[in-house]
């Protein structure tokens, strides 16, 4: 029979945080007075209200339904493309949590009970109990007497009602709320004031070239869409099917759009907005899914980080490309989550942390803002900002500075973080009351999207590259990169010039002149050039697979016919090789 560890770990989690700051409050002050102050806080703090919501962490999935050879059952079409195209293997750590150890923890006990959160990528859930009175009994006797359970933890203390309708679907797949409507292939905005917001990173230039982020799916993790859904600027994105859904992970509210301060229409905005002459976002073509991890009630719980480690994993299974995330933990409410510190930065140890770094082996590339906490007590990046293989992003001031509040890096392992900067202040966005605004408050969560939405466009103009080279490009590319330091980190990226380096074929001023007509098209497609000999001619979807395609040549020397009359409706690339050099156009088939 195991021995029950659950009161064990709650105590010695809260008691080790204590200690843990009374020893940092020792070593950093020698005033005896301070010292006795904190002490006495330390004794006399409450605990807070117990804990009713756990994470239980199973040993194992043996005997799944579910089987990598049938990825389809958890995994979207566009998700197991993507895993073909940069050959990324299925795995175990893929496969849902066990759907029979579920209900084996739900049925445990007579008392009502229920799963909010899950991850099989940590093989754990969280299950919550209306009453707290019994809950940690039943805990622990769940630990000593069922053998795939190996640990728990306490994340939250909810006081809702219960829940009845069934939780969750464990085929994450969304299609898009509309169908495409066709957007035009000019990038050429006039961005008015909000130029501001991108030409640290020459970011309009990137835009001008042709790469907006058509094709690419940008995850968004906040708390807050506060009137998304209703504002007039953004009702061309709904209509272009640029919005393929939401979800809404905080218990008990079910509607992103509601509650709130309207964090997520802020920094949404930022990445998806085209206003002309006002405010052109930094990826204005690109789709996007938002997923809410935070309470929109100012309800700071370690659960929050089990939501987001749920999320990432959602975006996973959707096949998403880019997951911006203006969003990250330090302290909680209740003394007895609080259980980390600065020095447990190492993208290993926190939960949401681990799944951040799990995010770059699916192909997606995360950009988290690093934090605002320069100024208090915690000082350093937040999590999961410490995790590994991501962009952690710093703020600067418009001159390139850092901004004085920007949290410092590095990871408590000695990586260098944040990742890269860009601007968190005076930036242009859309407020929840439908305004566009210069917010003179700067913080991260400004700077992120920025980057995020540039990332998604270089992605879509280099798809040749996984997504951990895209992230090193982008790091190469800063201003300081090779001396790299722990508030900018590799400093403000280049986007432009990163593509102008690494583009497939020749630049836009070196192109021989093609034309590919008629342009959206419905069938064929006629390519010609009359002083040039067309030698071949390939046509590739969004995720850079090659289609089929029949093509001929016509008694002309330089027109071939290609007719893509069997492919689905959607945009294409066209490859032209020519005899001075590649061009790629861009093509509509309706």
């Amino acid at each position: 029979m195991k021995t029950p560890r659950t009161a064990i770990r709650y105590t010695l989690h809260v008691t080790s945080y204590k200690l843990r700051f009374l020893l940092v409050v020792v070593e950093r002050s020698r005033n005896t007075a301070f010292f006795f102050s904190a002490l006495l806080l330390f004794c006399f703090s409450a605990y807070g209200q117990n804990p009713n919501c756990y994470r239980i962490t199973f040993s194992d999935k043996n005997n799944s339904p579910y089987s990598i050879g049938r990825p389809e059952e958890f995994l979207s079409p566009r998700a197991i493309a993507k895993r073909e195209r940069f050959n990324i293997p299925v795995t175990e750590q893929d496969l849902p949590v066990n759907p029979q150890y579920i209900e084996a923890i739900l049925n445990f006990s007579h008392e009502p009970s229920q799963i909010i959160s899950k991850s099989k990528w940590d093989n754990s859930v969280v299950i919550f109990y209306p009453e707290t009175e019994s809950c940690h009994g039943i805990i622990s006797d769940m630990l000593n007497h069922l053998s795939f359970v190996i640990d728990t933890l306490p994340v939250a203390y909810y006081k809702l009602p219960f829940r009845t309708e069934e939780f969750s679907k464990e085929k994450e797949i969304y299609q898009p709320q509309t169908s495409n409507s066709m957007l035009s292939s000019s990038c050429d905005y006039d961005y008015g004031k909000s130029i501001d917001n991108i030409k640290l990173h020459k970011g309009e230039l990137l835009h001008k070239a042709g790469f907006c982020g058509e094709g690419m799916l940008i995850g968004v993790f906040d708390s807050s869409w506060r009137g998304y859904d209703t504002i007039s600027f953004f009702k061309p994105l709904y209509e272009n099917g640029q919005i393929w859904g939401t979800r809404d992970l905080v218990y008990g509210i079910n509607n992103i759009y509601e509650m709130g301060s309207g964090h997520g229409t802020f920094t949404t905005s930022i990445m998806a907005s085209a206003v002309e002459g006002k405010l052109i976002g930094t990826a204005p073509k690109a789709n996007y899914f938002f997923i809410r991890v935070n309470s929109p009630l100012d309800c700071e719980q370690l659960i929050l980080e089990d939501l987001w480690a749920y999320a990432s994993e959602i975006a996973d299974s959707l096949g998403v490309d880019v997951v911006n995330s203006s969003q990250g933990y330090t302290t909680f409410d209740y003394d007895w989550q609080n259980i980390y510190l600065p020095a447990d930065n190492d993208g290993k140890t926190s939960i949401a942390s681990r799944a951040a770094s799990t995010l770059a082996q699916k192909g997606i590339v995360l950009v988290n803002s690093a934090g605002n906490e320069a100024k208090t007590n915690w000082k350093y990046i937040i999590r999961p900002a410490d995790a590994g293989n991501i962009l952690a992003v710093g703020a600067v001031t418009m001159n390139g500075e850092a901004a004085s509040w920007s949290s410092y890096g590095y990871s408590s392992d000695g990586r260098v973080k944040p990742d890269v900067a860009a601007l968190g202040e005076q930036v242009w966005a859309i407020n929840s009351a439908g305004k566009i605004v210069k917010f003179p408050v700067g913080g991260t969560s400004s700077a992120a999207p920025i980057i995020a939405g540039l990332s998604a466009c270089l992605w879509q103009a280099l798809p040749q590259y996984s997504a951990i080279e895209v992230m090193n490009l982008i790091r190469q590319y800063g201003d300081q990169a090779n001396n790299p330091d722990d508030r900018k980190g590799y400093g403000i990226p280049d986007f432009y010039q990163c593509y102008l380096d690494h583009y497939i074929g020749v630049h836009e001023n070196e192109k021989p002149e093609v034309s590919v007509y008629p342009n959206p098209t419905t069938g064929q497609l006629r390519i010609t050039n009359y002083e040039l000999r067309i030698l071949e001619v390939e046509v590739f979807d969004v995720f850079g697979r090659k289609q089929k395609a029949e093509s001929r040549r016509q008694k002309a020397e330089g027109e071939v016919v290609v007719d893509i009359s069997t492919l689905q409706a959607g945009v294409y690339f066209v490859r032209i090789l020519t005899e001075k050099g590649v061009v790629n156009k861009k093509i509509i088939k309706y």
